[in-house]
């Protein structure tokens, strides 16, 4: 028992500790919601394979259809590697991630919007998200509880309470760079802890010949008189464990958690490593997990529940807990890992969907804080601080909402995710998977899909589940690229301009269909015979030439960036040349006060209510020093400077952050070149541009060049 403690323990100080080492990644939405999208392979692949498989899937689903389809189960495991990461990374990767970034969409809802061009498909994404994301949650709480029930003989309700801190204490702290951080340390102990146990297990068995030897003697559930179908290649029920691999592999294709790994993954190299990382990682943990789950029978039969139908989720604590207690230690370390990155992926999913989809639509502001009809960058970044607190109080109210449910579970863990995943994959899969590639998905066939996944879904769980969950979730997901074409056949298209936009991060990728014209010169001209070499030259020099295009879209950008940054140069050294004739016109003893706007007055230790309170207490100023000038410097979305007697008012203009602290940065330096800094006052709360300011102005006069 000390053993199990002492390792568990360490594992969940592990965990808040880069909870704590991720706080300085996780201040802004971007960097909380997605790790600033520079999140290299192994940590998305791992996080993506951790997130994949819980409790769930080592609990619930294991133990269930391991008993139900014996070895055959192991089908399962290869679909989850072969589909679900493998085809799901070469299929979705590059394009999400380039299509994202490009609609600057953060989240699954988020990219329903500017995909479609609805903000209430957005909305209507964002509620099916939060609200079927909470009963796979409750389903590996569980899962986990159960486990640590069996281990240390801690009541269910303490455990899952435990289970529910923790998760809130880390993923508030860290994030989304955290649960990566994590993920990759819990991923290599998922590594370790199912090979052992799976070679525990055997040995109890006598081993691997004899374990399967003795399965094959098993007589089916239908036919007594039948034996050898739980060691079959497809087991006695082929059909069902279709649907099974279909939900399962399939279904993450259209699941949020899932789907926003692509989103953060670095670039095209790392996309590659990171298909090769995550498919070897489900192989072996999937894999794993339902060979290990089609031994069951060889162990007792699990208790009868109330409703007569077996206890599924007791099938794998009772087949590990005989095992010495070193690795009973293992196990809860496997199942914490598996289950605590899953729970991490989820509350992450749903608070940040909630958050950016629905509290926070659009940026808001009061009038104070609106230049020229446009958001400063500062205010910007004051929503930002707020997008990120409102996320983590969400991440407490998603908690509580999932740990009630399993506290209190309708159904057994496995039809828990049948309904998570029915209705999610269901309503989203089709919608997303086609909208990444076919130009013709209309906003009716988005809505009509969004109907089938969650009607179909809660038809059948209102109606008493006459179609298994598992099952019903599989013809949902499938049904669903049925309906978006046909429905898209038939309704309106989208703007041209608006899927021209959507599509152009992609480049020349797509070749246009040939026109009219076009058809009647093929028509007319027979094109010669080629040989099958000429094809090949043909063919690269094909995507040489895409490859070119793709660069020069590149350049192209790369140009405007120079300019504008170029511009703003220009704009920075005109109005540094104003202050400086301000400084030289100072009478004897008078100092030129430089204010750093929007920090005094959205800092954390604002001196100034709005810009009038601020230009107001500069004045008083200006009346007790008559000798003074004081100039205020706000970032500005257009380049302007106005005076006001001895008080100059000057925006910055361009885009992006801390531009009125690289003005005055260079100002400064120019100050400093002609040997004017010595009265020059710099007034600001932010601690890292005080110590720029400081070292600029303290520098030997040669540091001219900044």
């Amino acid at each position: 028992m000390l053993v199990k403690v002492l390792l568990t323990l360490a594992f969940l100080a592990v965990m808040v500790g880069v909870g704590v080492y991720s706080r300085r990644h996780s201040s802004s939405v971007e960097g909380f919601v997605l790790g600033g999208r520079n999140v290299g392979p192994w940590l998305t692949a791992f996080a993506y394979g951790t997130s994949y498989f819980s409790a769930v899937v080592f609990v619930g689903y294991a133990g269930q259809f391991g008993w139900k389809y014996g070895l055959s189960s192991t089908w399962i495991g290869i679909g989850n590697a072969v589909i679900g990461s493998l085809l799901a990374w070469l299929v979705l990767a590059r394009r999400t991630r380039l299509m994202t970034q490009h609609v600057q969409s953060r989240t699954m809802p988020d990219f329903f919007g500017a995909r479609y061009g609805s903000e209430w498909l957005r909305v209507a994404a964002s509620l099916i998200a939060f609200v079927f994301l909470i009963p796979y949650t409750a389903g590996v709480y569980m899962g986990i509880s159960k486990l640590f029930e069996m281990s240390f003989g801690i009541p269910y309700v303490y455990c899952a309470w435990t289970m529910a801190v923790l998760t809130a204490v880390y993923v508030i702290l860290g994030g989304y760079k955290a649960t990566a951080i994590n993920d990759f340390i819990q991923g290599v102990i998922m590594l370790f802890g199912i090979t052992a146990v799976i070679v525990a297990v055997l040995g109890l068995k006598g081993g691997l010949v004899d374990a399967v030897h003795k399965l094959s003697l098993v007589p089916a559930d239908g036919n007594p008189d039948v034996n050898g179908a739980f060691a079959s290649l497809f087991g006695p029920d082929p059909w069902g464990l279709l649907g099974v691999v279909v939900l399962t592999s399939l279904g993450t294709w259209g699941l949020p958690q899932m789907v926003s790994k692509f989103y953060s993954i670095t670039d095209e190299s790392a996309i590659r490593r990171g298909t090769v990382i995550s498919t070897v990682f489900a192989l072996a943990v999937a894999g794993g997990c339902y060979f290990l789950g089609g031994f069951g029978r060889l162990f007792p039969t699990p208790p009868a529940l109330p409703n007569g139908r077996l206890a599924f989720d007791s099938i794998i604590p009772s087949m590990l807990v005989t095992l010495p207690d070193a690795l009973i230690a293992l196990v809860v370390l496997l199942v914490l890992s598996a289950s605590m990155s899953t729970l991490a992926s989820l509350v992450l999913t749903s608070s940040s969907t909630m958050t950016l989809d629905l509290i926070y639509r659009d940026k808001k502001s009061g009038a104070a804080e609106v230049s020229a009809g446009q958001l400063d960058d500062s205010v910007a970044a004051k929503i930002e601080r707020r997008k990120v607190v409102v996320m983590r109080v969400l991440i407490v109210f998603f908690i509580v909402i999932s740990l009630m449910i399993a506290l209190h579970p309708p159904h057994f863990i496995a039809q828990l995710m049948g309904i998570s995943w029915g209705a999610l994959a269901g309503a989203f899969l089709a919608p997303f998977v086609l909208g990444l590639y076919w130009r013709g998905v209309t906003r009716a066939s988005v809505w009509a899909c969004f109907a089938w996944g969650v009607g179909l879904t809660a038809a059948n769980m209102f109606a008493g589940n006459p179609i298994n969950p598992i099952n019903c979730g599989a013809i949902a997901m499938l049904g669903g690229f049925v309906i978006v074409p046909a429905a898209s056949l038939v309704s309106s298209k989208l703007p041209a301009d608006l899927v021209e936009r959507v599509f152009a991060c992609l480049g020349e990728e797509e070749d246009e269909e040939p026109g009219p014209a076009a058809e009647q010169a093929g028509a007319d001209e027979a094109e010669p015979p080629r040989s099958g070499a000429q094809d090949v030259i043909i063919g690269a020099r094909a995507m040489h030439l895409r490859e070119l295009k793709t660069e020069v879209s590149r350049l192209k950008a790369d140009n405007a960036a120079l300019r504008d940054e170029n511009a703003q140069l220009r704009a920075h050294f005109d109005l540094a040349l104003r202050a400086a004739e301000d400084l030289r016109n100072l009478p004897e003893g008078g100092r030129l006060v430089v204010v750093d706007g929007w920090n005094l007055i959205l800092g954390a230790r604002k001196e100034a209510a709005d810009r009038d309170d601020l230009v107001a207490k500069a004045k008083a100023r200006l009346a007790e020093r008559p000798d003074d000038m004081v100039w205020i410097v706000f970032d500005g979305p257009d380049e302007s400077s106005r005076q006001e007697g001895r008080l100059r008012i000057s925006y910055t203009g361009g885009s992006g952050p801390h531009r009125a602290d690289r003005m005055i940065c260079d100002f400064l330096r120019m100050a400093r070149f002609a040997g004017d800094a010595s009265r020059i006052e710099v007034r600001t709360n932010d601690k890292d541009f005080r110590r720029e300011v400081d070292r600029i102005l303290s520098s030997p006069r040669r540091d001219r060049r900044g």
